[in-house]
């Protein structure tokens, strides 16, 4: 599973022009299922994510955790994150999950993270989606659970 998240202070959702989901602040999350992925990666993404690190003290260093009471969540489905660019100039998305594989673990995401406490808003899986993104800082980060985990 690779995520891109990013600490935002606003971000919404846009499929056919129509207004989605919208959060104040807290984080978006950007996650691409790989087509060898499990709960397992899943559980990875969601522990690794789950008070993160990343919001300004009054010093304004990131010492202040992702908190359930005081920060969003949006998730956004974006199976682009798995692309091969390593031929030619068209990506490939044959790494990418399955349509029902990928959704499975998108929901699975979501599920763990509400009930962990976080509000989560998302976006509609397997739509052309437009994000707006008033990204704070900015800070974005990536995560790859098949970096991380070890075999």
């Amino acid at each position: 599973m690779r995520i891109v998240i990013q600490r935002v202070k606003e971000a919404k959702v846009y499929v056919k022009e129509k207004e989605v989901s919208k959060i104040k602040k807290g984080i978006l999350i950007l996650l691409g299922v790989f087509a060898h992925d499990t709960k397992v990666d899943a559980d990875y993404i969601v522990k690794k994510i789950d008070g993160i690190r990343i919001f300004e003290d009054e010093q304004e260093k990131t010492n202040l955790p992702l908190n359930p009471q005081e920060h969003e969540l949006l998730i956004v489905s974006q199976f682009t994150l798995w692309a091969n660019c390593e031929k030619g100039k068209r990506p490939s998305f044959t790494s990418s999950a399955t349509y029902n594989q990928g959704k499975e673990l998108y929901e699975y995401v979501i599920e763990k993270f509400r009930e962990k406490g976080y509000r989560v808003k998302t976006g509609i899986f397997g739509e052309k989606m437009d994000l707006h993104i008033i990204n704070t800082g900015p800070y974005t980060i990536l995560i790859d659970s098949k970096k991380m985990i070890k075999f």
